[in-house]
């Protein structure tokens, strides 16, 4: 099942915050600290309370074993950008453990249902180079480059 994340989920989705901070921390030492994680419990309670930042999550026998946090965003009344609603996919996870078995599809699906009933234009994330499983994973759902970000390491 595929529902909104509620209070009760942050200890497993702190799991897969570990998880996906994990990968990170080992393709960009530089940049990651190791064991730890993007938001802490009350970061957390307050996401889940805005609207803008719908978090999905996926339950199997009472465990999440994945997730997408997503951030709403309205570009209206902007000097450059025409008019539009984005929906931006924060951070995508499926539990290590449950990998390979089309649960990253199925959230991403319902992500893009949801982004449709809220007459989003378009559904966006960003992915690190180094993640070869995860660029691979978003080109089979059907995603395409939009944009591409460059380093210089000083």
């Amino acid at each position: 099942m595929i529902r909104k994340a509620q209070l009760k989920d942050i200890k497993d989705i702190n799991r897969l915050l570990y998880q996906v901070h994990e990968i990170h921390a080992l393709s960009r030492p530089d940049l990651f600290k190791k064991d730890t994680k993007k938001y802490n419990d009350e970061e957390l309670a307050q996401i889940m309370q805005d609207s803008n930042r719908p978090i999905f999550v996926y339950e199997d026998n009472n465990k999440v074993l994945g997730y997408a946090f997503c951030v709403i965003s309205n570009h209206a009344n902007s000097a450059s950008l025409v008019n539009y609603k984005n929906l931006y996919i924060d951070d995508l996870c499926v539990d290590s453990s449950a990998r390979g078995q089309g649960i990253g599809k199925k959230i991403y699906e319902v992500v893009l249902s949801y982004a449709k009933s809220i007459n989003c234009y378009n559904v966006t994330l960003n992915v690190w180079a180094k993640n070869e499983k995860a660029l691979k994973f978003y080109q089979s759902i059907g995603m395409d480059v939009q944009k591409i970000g460059m380093e210089k390491i000083l």
